[in-house]
């Protein structure tokens, strides 16, 4: 007899979910005291003070998030999904696994180039990983404020596309990354 292969599964795994979640917080936070920082003179030192550890908490979740994805099978989308609309939610996911991944770390080269400390918390920064360079700075500053306006757009088309299957097609895709039963 040929073994059996398991069903797919329905949801997400917990870790999956919960990681999910709360750094869908972060992010939304992050993308906020982005355009705070830009904006706001008054309160700019506060912001970067929040910025620079929230980043480097967001690197760190997505390397988790990013080997659970991988050493874990996502639940299959519905069969009413489209084929190009499985292609569009695919790429996205990556591009927003790609997303949290270098935005950190270009953060992380921006603050090295212009020769700023990367503070975690007082008393320990994270060494400089590429060397100051006013040029490398100012393309650094741009690539990570485009790479941010693409990561907000990004999320904003995940977030519809969610809306959509939850309150239009509800067709149980939404309830594959939530804690409710289809």
């Amino acid at each position: 007899m040929k073994p059996s292969n398991p069903p797919a599964p329905r949801h997400f795994n917990t870790l999956a979910r919960l990681l999910h979640w709360l750094m869908a917080l972060m992010i939304l936070a992050m993308l906020f005291i982005g355009v705070g920082m830009v904006s706001s003179v008054h309160h700019r030192l506060f912001l970067i003070d929040l910025h620079r550890p929230l980043g480097l908490a967001i690197l760190l979740l997505a390397l988790v998030r990013l080997l659970n994805r991988l050493t874990h099978t996502p639940p299959p989308l519905p069969a009413s999904v489209p084929g190009w609309q499985a292609f569009v939610a695919k790429a996205s996911h990556w591009l927003l696994y790609a997303l949290m991944l270098v935005l950190p770390v270009l953060g992380w080269a921006l603050l090295s180039a212009g020769g700023y400390p990367v503070t975690v918390v007082t008393g320990w920064s994270l060494p400089a990983i590429v060397p100051a360079s006013p040029q490398a700075y100012a393309w650094l500053r741009d690539a990570h404020g485009w790479l941010a306006w693409t990561l907000f757009a990004t999320v904003l088309a995940h977030l519809s596309a969610a809306l959509l299957h939850a309150w239009v097609l509800r067709d149980g895709v939404f309830s594959q990354m939530t804690w409710r039963k289809r």
